[in-house]
């Protein structure tokens, strides 16, 4: 996808990720962070209350995101990159605070983000975690999702 077309959702997702990965790793101030987001060649074109709502909700609720996606991680956490790591907080902070935001939308986000910015098969490790975690807080819209493919592909209800 070049970067012509990606949406304003999109663009505010990859300031947002760059903004969690920077408090992540020098645990920067969220005020200088987004004056910092603010001056990247861009930033203009992003959805800016999104941007904002993700870098806020995302860094002010860390510690419980963490336990969230916790369980459905192969590794301890101080083990995984610190693009994952990011994109993990950023997407189940999505995925609790955000329930008008589709799952699979949420997901398919993260895996994009994770293509872009983290290591080779980080995208699939990433897949693997929401999944999971998708199941778990928004049960009923994965089992709606289910059923709707299945009825898609006419399939005999299980």
């Amino acid at each position: 996808m070049s970067g012509a077309h990606k949406s304003p959702r999109r663009r505010a997702r990859e300031f947002a990720l760059q903004g969690v990965y920077q408090w992540l790793l020098n645990q920067s101030s969220l005020t200088a962070i987004e004056s910092q987001m603010g001056e990247v060649g861009g930033f203009d074109k992003c959805d800016r209350d999104l941007f904002i709502g993700l870098l806020r909700g995302t860094v002010s609720n860390a510690p419980e995101l963490q336990v969230g996606f916790a369980p459905f991680i192969d590794r301890p956490l101080n083990e995984l990159s610190p693009v994952e790591r990011a994109i993990l907080l950023m997407s189940t902070f999505e995925l609790v605070h955000r329930p008008e935001t589709p799952y699979r939308v949420i997901i398919n986000e993260a895996i994009e983000l994770a293509k872009g910015y983290g290591g080779t098969d980080g995208h699939k490790f990433v897949n693997g975690v929401l999944d999971k975690l998708a199941a778990r807080l928004r049960a009923d819209e994965v089992e709606a999702n289910a059923r709707e493919r299945r009825a898609a592909r006419g399939a005999k209800p299980a």
